[in-house]
């Protein structure tokens, strides 16, 4: 038994193992097919798709079937319901009454015949009635707000597909971060085994010149406080590490294990003005409100010319469901005109509103555009300047490690102290450090401006 379940634990670990050596391509795709977020938005997408749709149907007017099942003994209703049976007879105005007056013996009402309320047309037997009828429902002219509200939708609808691709540019720039993120914690990692090795060889060479009497006990004392040192900095970098693998593993809903490293060498996109408004999803968005605001003041015209509709009702009535159909059915055609003289001046207010929204929104669209050209000019101020301190610290980077590797040598032939040899293997480290935030810095500076350019909704 404890054999079959070890076999079966066995064979679900591999399914429980994440992806390993994951491209930042293959991490893209996957993000477009699974990530939460792009999913809601692709719906909130679809919705407004629906809203368009919906005005374009209005233009189609409408179908509707009722039935009605009734029973009544008021008399005007069963009245009503033989009238529009076709099923109304003389007994039903009473005639019986007044023909009862044409007799040999004529009853005692009949001196004041005309004042004789009829007993079969004011008590008559409760009668059922099913009507069914067929109603077409069409606009023919609403001053063309039909038309504006259908391109008001379609806008609205564009406009969801643009908030969609933005957002995906954001995750974008989230999935490659991390992928450089996990790349410079990688590198970090190597560059500390590396300067780990060099002192577990260092710490040797102090042992054997220990033996023959070159060294103090405190020199291996302090290797070894700076080998904790360095564990101690490598675990947080493994930590590190494994915190962004669970992120990126957060953003495109999948476990990874570990990825294929990044190029560091990132390069800025060159771009002109024209290519800002051009590409800059929040210009085409507001550029789109612009249009929606536009249409919006012809909307709110409509409402001073004449509303016109015509509608077409078919149907028939008996007091037995769908009974002679045919024989009693009816028809009616007709048409509305409707338009508003006056309503105190709100729809004066209104049309005034909307002019004042679409001035408001056109100078958000001035706005927006010199906006985004400062946010891209400072970005690329600030890359610019990052390349020239990258270059600085791979400089600074070379010489601490070419100095502590003097200082080893010296140390070696007793020219220097243990202590000065581990002061210039903590500067090397310090430079190491400083040149991975700026690569960081560089690196984040070039994704956000991409990010603004939409340049991943382009690849």
């Amino acid at each position: 038994m404890w054999r079959a379940i070890s076999v079966l634990l066995i064979g679900s670990i591999p399914a429980l193992a994440g992806l390993k050596h994951l491209t930042l391509n293959q991490a893209l795709q996957i993000l477009d097919k699974k990530n939460m977020e792009i999913k809601v938005s692709k719906f909130e997408e679809t919705m407004k798709k629906y809203d368009e749709l919906v005005v374009e149907g209005k233009n189609w007017g409408s179908l509707t079937v009722s039935l009605q099942a009734l029973r009544s003994n008021d008399a005007g209703n069963v009245f009503g319901f033989k009238l529009q049976s076709r099923e109304a007879d003389f007994e039903d105005f009473g005639f019986s009454d007044f023909l009862a007056c044409m007799g040999a013996n004529p009853p005692a009402y009949c001196q004041d015949v005309l004042h004789r309320q009829p007993e079969d047309l004011n008590y008559p037997k409760a009668r059922n009635h099913f009507l069914t009828k067929l109603t077409y429902q069409v606009p023919l002219y609403t001053g063309g707000k039909l038309t504006e509200y259908k391109k008001i939708t379609e806008k609205m609808y564009q406009m969801s597909k643009l908030d969609t691709r933005k957002l995906r540019d954001e995750k974008i720039f989230q999935v490659k971060k991390a992928f450089y993120n996990i790349t410079l914690v990688n590198r970090y990692i190597y560059n500390l085994n590396k300067i780990r090795h060099n002192m577990e060889k260092l710490k040797r060479t102090i042992w054997e010149m220990k033996k023959e009497g070159y060294t103090k006990k405190t020199d291996v004392l302090e290797v070894e406080a700076r080998l904790a040192k360095v564990d101690s900095m490598l675990n947080q970098a493994r930590l590190n590490r494994s915190l962004a693998l669970q992120f990126l593993s957060f953003l495109i809903d999948t476990d990874v294990d570990s990825i294929r490293q990044v190029n560091l060498s990132v390069h800025a996109p060159r771009v002109s003005k024209s290519d800002i408004e051009r590409m800059s999803l929040d210009i085409q968005k507001a550029k789109m409100g612009l249009e929606v605001a536009r249409h919006a003041i012809q909307t709110e015209k409509a409402n001073f010319l004449p509303m016109v509709g015509a509608f077409g009702e078919y149907g028939s009535a008996d007091d037995h469901l769908w009974n002679d159909f045919g024989k009693k059915d009816f028809y009616t055609v007709g048409m509305q005109v409707k338009m508003n003289l006056f309503n105190g001046g709100s729809d004066k207010a209104k049309l005034e509103k909307a002019r004042v929204r679409h001035m408001k929104v056109a100078t958000q669209v001035a706005l927006a555009k010199k906006g985004i050209a400062l946010q891209v000019k400072k970005l690329q101020t600030s890359i610019r300047s990052l390349e020239y301190d990258l270059k600085s610290e791979r400089k600074q980077l070379e010489l601490a490690k070419q100095v502590y590797k003097t200082y080893e040598t010296k140390y070696k032939e007793g020219l220097a102290s243990i202590t000065d040899v581990l002061i210039k293997q903590s500067i090397e480290l310090q430079v190491l450090l400083e040149y991975l935030q700026v690569a960081n810095k560089h690196s984040e500076k070039v994704f956000e401006l991409e990010k603004i350019l939409d340049w991943g909704g382009r690849s």
